[in-house]
């Protein structure tokens, strides 16, 4: 399951649900994590543009791995502003065994980082300014991509 949400993510809501949804099918681990907005660079919040099309197909890729490992992803993410403090990204992974999940969570994390359409700006005195500095060029974008 992927969810966007406008503004900060509601993160006791949503790990609340997931666990509510998938707690009695016979999963024995639940592993989850939240990104939080640190206060640094004298930024007010970030804001995020996602281009959902290719996410959506990014996070199917995720969502068949594990399930080829008897594993759920649950993914959730902000889209617009998100104040310091607050959250814009979660996910939580269900499997049979902790191991795998517990592994897969910090390749899904490290991937997202690198591979997620998903474009950041900083927030200071209601201005966006892209991030460049903290951004990672996708694979395969471009105009002289391979």
């Amino acid at each position: 399951m992927l969810k966007i949400y406008q503004g900060p993510l509601p993160v006791s809501e949503l790990l609340s649900e997931w666990y509510g949804a998938h707690y009695n099918e016979n999963y024995g681990a639940m592993v989850n994590f939240v990104g939080t907005i640190r206060e640094e660079g004298g930024i007010d919040a970030l804001s995020f543009d996602i281009y959902l099309p290719v996410l959506e197909r990014w996070f199917d890729g995720w969502k068949a791995k594990l399930e080829s490992k008897g594993a759920l992803l649950m993914m959730a993410h902000s889209e617009g502003d998100v104040p310091v403090h607050t959250s814009s990204f979660a996910c939580a992974i269900f499997s049979p065994k902790r191991r795998v999940a517990l592994e897969m969570l910090d390749a899904f994390v490290e991937d997202f980082k690198a591979n997620a359409p998903i474009w950041k700006y900083d927030v200071r005195g209601g201005e966006r300014i892209y991030a460049a500095d903290r951004s990672t060029p996708m694979r395969g974008s471009g105009l002289l991509a391979e």
